[in-house]
């Protein structure tokens, strides 16, 4: 009777770390790619944590089921691969304020949401994977200009895959930790603070960065998350709430936005670790998971600033390459949606090789062209339905 009472419990502190040392590098890599300090990352990384732990208790204590939020780390991967935009992070943070209009209004206008779901998978999933494939090269560039530093974190992460799967990430990020604190010590020490704050910043909108980051940055958060993230929780026999947690999300990501969050979502991989039967054999007591892993995440944004802090003091190349390994399953499942169906596959293919080349055309970066080739081409190359006889 004790486990239990305290497995949920165990689920609900698993679920938080795993979300956050999984993916922690990614979005740190995505927000200074756009121009944040490392101030600035630290108060996005608190205030997404903060974000989508107050959705979760909001969301948990009012429909009692293990409802999950995270942040977008396909949309940190992404912001990743866009790089600066006109305006710099001012722009950025507007572009983050645009999205979680948007979130806020799939959630009020289900139009909007329809439209969404009318551009092709293969296509999305193509845009996806060609902005993940800088970033997933950097455990390759990296090992070649600093194979003592990031061997070990490669090694464990290799083989922790063939061994532990799910504590392959994490456990390479702690490496990574252990690397740049002895690496750092040799060096004039840890740069930066350890108490945690929150960074305003007053926003600018451009057309390049709404169609270069908000536009992709929500597509692939709804592609991505939300709608996978309803997907998760079906199979476990759970009804999302999808209105309220539009509004929840949408809400949250507007309200982080000036702090630096780029936006809040449904969770999808780790939406499984609070609602799976291990959890508790009651369904209708899974709930306790979910909001055990809202607690977890405010304890985890207190040490937001640490983490940046660590992170920023590491020789080049060595988060990046925590980054890059996070996201491989991800380029993987990218790829196999972009490619499993022959029809359409020009399309993707296209998409995907545009949104990878990093081309910036009239201030708009190459997740939005890629997008625009993709459907282009899809339009031109699809079939007419045969008539009615």
């Amino acid at each position: 009777m004790q486990s239990s009472r305290s497995q949920p419990v165990t689920a609900g502190i698993l679920t938080a770390l795993v979300g956050f040392t999984s993916s922690f590098a990614v979005v740190l890599a995505g927000l200074t790619a756009v121009g944040a300090t490392p101030a600035q990352a630290a108060s996005g990384l608190a205030v997404l944590c903060i974000a989508q732990a107050l959705g979760m208790l909001w969301l948990v204590r009012r429909h009692r089921i293990p409802l999950t939020l995270a942040w977008s780390t396909p949309g940190a991967a992404l912001l990743a691969g866009t790089g600066m935009v006109d305006g710099g992070w001012p722009a950025a943070v507007g572009a983050f304020l645009v999205v979680g209009v948007l979130i806020l209004l799939t959630g009020m206008w289900p139009v909007l949401g329809d439209l969404i779901g009318a551009i092709p998978t293969p296509i999305a999933q193509a845009m996806l994977a060609g902005v993940l494939v800088p970033l997933c090269l950097a455990p390759v560039t990296s090992l070649i200009d600093e194979p003592a530093l990031v061997a070990p974190v490669v090694l464990t992460w290799l083989a922790l895959l063939r061994f532990a799967p799910k504590a392959a990430v994490p456990t390479a990020f702690a490496v990574a930790l252990v690397v740049i604190g002895v690496w750092a010590s040799g060096h004039g020490g840890i740069d930066g603070g350890w108490v945690p704050t929150v960074s305003g910043t007053v926003p600018q909108l451009s057309v390049g960065a709404v169609l270069g980051i908000a536009l992709p940055l929500y597509v692939v958060t709804m592609a991505s998350q939300n709608v996978p993230g309803v997907a998760v929780m079906a199979s476990y026999g759970y009804r999302v709430p999808w209105r309220e947690t539009m509004t929840v999300t949408g809400l949250g990501t507007l309200g982080g936005a000036v702090a630096g969050g780029h936006a809040v979502n449904l969770a999808a991989i780790t939406a499984a670790l609070a609602a799976n039967p291990e959890v508790h054999p009651d369904p209708k007591r899974r709930w306790i998971a979910a909001e055990t892993a809202a607690w977890a995440y405010l304890v985890l944004a207190l040490l937001s600033v640490a983490l940046i802090s660590l992170a920023t003091s590491a020789p080049a190349g060595l988060i990046e390459t925590v980054a890059g390994l996070a996201l491989l399953g991800t380029l993987g499942a990218s790829l196999a949606g972009a490619t499993s169906a022959a029809e359409g596959r020009e399309a993707a293919v296209v998409a995907f090789l545009v949104a990878a080349s990093g081309v910036t055309v009239l201030g708009i970066g190459a997740a939005f062209w890629g997008l625009v080739a993709g459907l282009v081409t899809h339009l031109v190359l699809r079939r007419p339905s045969a008539a009615v006889t």
